[in-house]
């Protein structure tokens, strides 16, 4: 069994349970299935990590609640995988036509 060093707070622990949901429902997917959701899972999660401030509740239970969304979707038997999108979330441009 794996140790985990622990937690501190709930949305740390929180934040812990929900990846390791996500490794476990991956692995009833197939093999190819399963190396492409632990690969968009982990670099989701590495991502929100060193771009998200700690400090941001609002937006830090929004990114939990918003993967509560997406687990129960993977869970269901016929989703074959998980797909990843990606904003820009810096000021907007003025762009002339």
């Amino acid at each position: 069994m794996y140790r985990f060093r622990r937690c501190h707070g709930s949305v740390e622990w929180a934040k812990t349970l929900r990846y390791r949901a996500f490794m476990r429902a991956a692995r009833l997917k197939s093999p190819k299935d399963r190396l492409q959701i632990e690969s968009i899972v982990s670099a989701e999660f590495r991502r929100n990590s060193q771009q998200v401030d700690r400090k941001n509740f609002l937006y830090v239970e929004y990114l939990l609640r918003r993967g509560k969304k997406q687990l129960d979707q993977l869970k269901i038997p016929d989703t074959v995988g998980l797909s990843s999108l990606k904003f820009n979330l810096s000021q907007p441009q003025n762009h002339k036509p």
